[in-house]
């Protein structure tokens, strides 16, 4: 008898998955002089969104020519509220958030490329931000590793609408550590870190009077000597050399005056008055 032929149909192979894509997001303002150094550390990144808030410097132009997308909102509402919006310009799955100030280094880089080659459903990643203060970059006082998280699936979670020190309101979710640091120019220029900082205190106040809260003089100081201990022995300030007595004598006078600002607020003290 003739030997029977035998078709065997063989299963198509499975197309790839492909990875998610990444958009790193970042709000600004006159930071053309961070911007290249910024951008050059996400260089590989699938999508690089930038919103703008009124720059008076060419930051929106150099943005554009080097090839990032550009939107422009005037409308400061606070740091919450403003990242969210330039959140939403982005198309990405994953959403890396950063500012002008700060790079991705290398290993950060390959933590970041790994979890997309592996993402875990409803997760969202914590990096340590590395901080620069007078001349280095500390390594204890509070400032490293300053977990913050920045990465995260763009669908799932949003920013809460604070005026300042915004966060991402995770809902619960497992947060991840990544190694690798986010290197943080906090402060290269005293005089311009020391004007952000007095903006950061009168927001601060301004939110928490807005809420109905209030301080009394005893909170002020307990609160203003409770942070400078707090950095120099708590958080090893003392480890930091020089940098790390300073830091503690500003987050002292930063304390200080953001609780000054709400004590004045509920007096009906921070009024302008006409000469």
């Amino acid at each position: 008898l003739p030997s029977a032929t035998v078709t065997t149909t063989l299963p198509a192979a499975a197309e790839p998955l492909m990875s998610p894509r990444l958009s790193v997001v970042m709000i600004a303002k006159n930071a053309a002089d961070l911007l290249p150094d910024c951008l050059a550390s996400v260089s590989w990144a699938d999508e690089i969104v930038l919103l703008d808030s009124g720059s008076s410097d060419n930051t929106v132009e150099l943005a554009r020519s080097l090839g990032i997308q550009v939107h422009i909102n005037r409308d400061w509402q606070g740091y919450g509220i403003q990242r969210q919006r330039a959140q939403d310009y982005a198309t990405g799955d994953y959403v890396l958030m950063i500012d002008t100030d700060e790079r991705v280094t290398p290993e950060l880089a390959q933590s970041i490329r790994s979890v997309l080659a592996a993402p875990k459903a409803g997760a969202i990643y914590s990096i340590a931000r590395r901080n620069y203060f007078l001349g280095r970059f500390m390594r204890h006082s509070g400032w490293y590793p300053d977990r913050v998280m920045r990465l995260y699936e763009r669908d799932r979670y949003r920013y809460n609408d604070n005026l300042v020190h915004e966060s991402l309101d995770g809902q619960g979710a497992q947060v991840i550590e990544l190694a690798g640091d986010l290197l943080h120019l906090t402060c290269r220029d005293f005089s311009g870190f020391q004007q952000k900082q007095l903006a950061y205190a009168a927001a601060w106040a301004q939110e928490r009077h807005q809420r109905g809260k209030k301080t009394s003089l005893a909170a002020i100081f307990g609160h203003t000597l409770g942070a400078f201990v707090k950095t120099l022995l708590l958080r090893g300030g003392v480890l930091d050399g020089k940098q790390g007595w300073l830091l503690a004598v500003v987050n002292a006078q930063y304390t200080f005056n953001k609780y000054t600002e709400l004590w004045a607020l509920s007096r009906g003290y921070s009024e302008k008055v006409s000469l």
